[in-house]
């Protein structure tokens, strides 16, 4: 590879790492007390709220069901509304973290569902309010599933974020398609590859063991 691609290719994946980190960070913002609600306002659970339960439901499966590549192009209007744009790496994070979203909150639900029932019980008869509640008791407990899930959606925006490379986005993706296929340069695809799959690891460990650190059941164990 020339070393003139050195350069390109190292641009290339601070974009991708930019565009991973903020829709991360602004869809762990939005999915993290989606999910807490969607797992808690159920009939007759702490913050009961059925039918506003039933539409958050609908809504969050609706966006999980729809391609990333074609909601990209389906919100270009709104994203060109956001930035001012529809090309870019600031683009790219507008569809990047309406997918991250509705992906974190059902992964944050499914951890916090996971809390043992007798946990939130001696809670409640303690006196606890349904806020102190999801605060002390359902978030800590949950939280090693919670991190696991993040990892998760990180990975999985790794991926997003080299699919939108195809229309119009920068980063390690669009580096992929313009200089490995269409210039025939089949080394910089295979260090684009090799480049994502390192991040996919390195986001993979890290969250681990994070999960390790907080993980209160395992602390416990060991305390007995």
């Amino acid at each position: 590879m020339s070393a003139n691609l050195i350069p390109i290719l190292w641009e290339a994946t601070l974009q991708t790492m930019y565009m991973v980190a903020i829709s991360a960070v602004l869809g762990t913002l939005g999915g993290l007390p989606l999910g807490v609600f969607l797992a808690t306002s159920q009939r007759g659970e702490l913050l009961s709220a059925p039918w506003i339960n039933k539409v958050l439901g609908l809504v969050v499966n609706a966006a999980r069901s729809v391609p990333f590549i074609i909601l990209v192009v389906a919100i270009i209007p709104f994203t060109r509304m956001i930035v001012g744009t529809s090309i870019g790496t600031n683009a790219a994070i507008v569809p990047l973290t309406l997918a991250a979203v509705p992906f974190i909150a059902r992964l944050v639900e499914n951890a916090i569902r996971e809390v043992e029932a007798g946990l939130i019980e001696a809670a409640r008869a303690m006196g606890a309010t349904p806020m102190q509640i999801v605060r002390k008791v359902l978030i800590p407990e949950a939280l090693p599933g919670i991190t696991l899930g993040l990892t998760l959606a990180a990975v999985s925006l790794i991926g997003y974020s080299a699919m939108v490379g195809a229309v119009g986005g920068q980063g390690l993706g669009d580096l992929g398609i313009r200089y490995g296929y269409q210039r025939f340069m089949p080394e910089v695809m295979l260090a684009v590859v090799v480049i994502l799959i390192v991040m996919v690891q390195l986001v993979q460990s890290l969250g681990e063991w994070i999960a390790a650190r907080v993980d209160r059941r395992a602390a416990r164990n060991r305390g007995h």
